[in-house]
């Protein structure tokens, strides 16, 4: 009895493994039939793409040379674009008339100051900045920066830049402003004040160093990070230059960088500017130099304190005497978090060796002021800044007038902005 139960269950174990095998060929039948269509639409595919490649070839090599132009057009990059609005209210305890015409002994006479931002007490809008950048080529990058003025419009910036050339250099060509300093290079929104250092606004105007030219910089090829750079500029700047008969401004600078530890960096530089100026009807040369240090402790991840400051020393022949004036700014900037920050700046003149008889009975000493204030950014691409300002450098109708000023500014940003230096 027991022999016939194990032959039943032999036999039928032998049956079901002979159905699993059956259908196990049958399975591989069937992937071996999805396998060759594959293959087939493969093969299709690959005739149809070398039959396409074939054909455009021929295509390119019947084309006359005027449709080669257009079809690199046809991929050229098209410009990132960005537009900046820069508004101001001001309350200020000098009146308008009176604020237009100020003078700082030495270096502006009433009348002369150029104001094209925060002019009013009131309400100011200051520009519109449109920003357009694009790559032209593997060679070039393009940029232009206009601004956009209540009654007119000005070529901020508009300059090539080299992307790919050896050893570590890049050339400039075009309008820009020159990489003196630490400042000049910067737009007005950029600043961490709305007003600008008033030894720049002294020496330079408003625009700082600005000018067509060409540049040419060197990245040593080093681990620490050191920058040299050469420009050869117009010099229309009048304030200490603008003798244009032929170009006669000539920039150099070398700037370096390190990190000490996680936190702390350390950014410095020395510049000099070599011109000539047309005073007094007369050729004579005229020299600025400057130096600069950054100090930068991140202190979180969103948090940061910031100390920068320059110190600019001009040497100015003007024929009869040589003028030799100095003026530094220092600001400390603490960025609390994403969102707010607050700072204090102090500048001054510290040297004025020149001619002041026409401010005889003037005090003319002490030229400095201070200026505190509080901002607030809700997202990365608008900002208000509040601040208050206490002036003693300029000579307001005739005397020397200690000034007070409050503002309240905002700036937008939209579009495809670049990040600023800190």
């Amino acid at each position: 009895m027991k022999k016939t139960i194990y032959l039943s269950l032999f036999a039928c174990a032998s049956l079901f493994a002979d159905a699993d095998l059956d259908a196990l060929k049958e399975q591989i039948a069937q992937q071996k039939l999805v396998m060759q269509k594959l293959e087939a639409k493969l093969d299709a595919l690959s005739k149809k793409q070398t039959q396409m490649q074939q054909a455009q070839k021929s295509a390119q090599a019947s084309a006359p040379a005027v449709n080669t132009s257009a079809s690199f057009s046809q991929k050229a990059y098209l410009p990132d674009i960005a537009l900046i609005l820069n508004m101001s209210a001001v309350g200020r305890d000098v009146k308008n008339s009176d604020y237009e015409n100020f003078a700082i002994p030495g270096f502006i006479n009433s009348g002369d100051a150029e104001l094209p931002f925060n002019k009013d007490r009131g309400f100011n809008f200051n520009y519109g900045e449109l920003a357009l950048a694009s790559t032209v080529d593997p060679y070039f990058d393009a940029f232009a920066i206009l601004h956009l003025h209540p009654d007119s419009l000005e070529i901020e910036e508009a300059f090539v830049r080299t992307r790919a050339l050896p050893y570590g250099l890049r050339v400039k060509a075009g309008k820009f402003k020159s990489a003196f300093g630490r400042i000049n290079a910067k737009h007005q929104h950029s600043w961490h004040f709305d007003s600008q250092p008033i030894i720049y606004k002294a020496l330079f105007g408003p625009d700082s160093i600005s000018d067509a030219g060409i540049q040419l910089q060197w990245v040593a090829p080093t681990d620490t990070y050191v920058m040299a750079g050469l420009e050869a500029m117009q010099g229309t700047n009048d304030r200490s230059f603008g003798d244009t008969e032929e170009n006669n401004l000539y920039v150099g600078y070398v700037k370096s960088s390190v990190d000490v530890g996680d936190d702390l960096s350390i950014l410095g530089g020395v510049s000099l500017a070599h011109g000539k100026n047309s005073e007094n009807n007369a050729t004579n040369p005229t020299n600025v130099y400057g130096i600069d240090l950054t100090l930068r402790e991140q202190l979180g991840s969103y948090s940061a304190l910031t100390w920068q400051s320059e110190y600019l020393y001009r040497n100015k022949d003007i024929g009869p005497r040589n003028d030799k004036q100095a003026g530094l700014y220092s600001e400390l900037i603490y960025q609390y978090n994403n969102n707010y920050s607050a700072g204090f700046r102090y500048d001054a003149i510290t040297k004025n060796d020149t001619d002041l008889s026409s401010y005889a009975g003037i005090d003319t000493n002490n030229l400095d002021r201070y200026t505190a204030m509080l901002e607030y950014k809700p997202f990365p691409m608008s900002r208000l800044r509040l601040s208050y300002t206490y002036d003693r450098t300029k000579i307001i109708a005739g005397e020397r007038k200690n000034m007070s000023e409050v503002m309240m500014s905002l700036n937008i940003a939209a579009g495809a902005h670049g990040a600023h230096d800190y």
